[in-house]
């Protein structure tokens, strides 16, 4: 079972009101105030992480098939 209130059950705030009427919003509100922010932190470790790859400019060489070579201005196998 939930802790959380269904709609038309009493609000746990005690206000005597209905939960759709008093906190729904504000319960809402700060679940997706939470994603958001998770959000952007992955956001910002992936950002980071191709960040660092992009400066490190390593060479792809031991995943280029044999017989070609890498190119990096291209960024692939020739």
């Amino acid at each position: 079972m939930s802790d959380r209130p269904e709609r038309n059950d009493p609000c746990h705030c005690g206000s005597g009101k209905k939960y759709k009427n008093c906190c729904i919003d504000k319960d809402r509100s700060t679940v997706t105030s939470k994603m958001g922010i998770a959000g952007l932190i992955l956001l910002f470790v992936v950002g980071a992480w191709f960040l660092v790859t992009a400066i490190s400019g390593e060479e792809n060489t031991e995943n280029c098939p044999a017989g070609t070579s890498w190119s990096a201005s291209h960024q692939h196998c020739h």
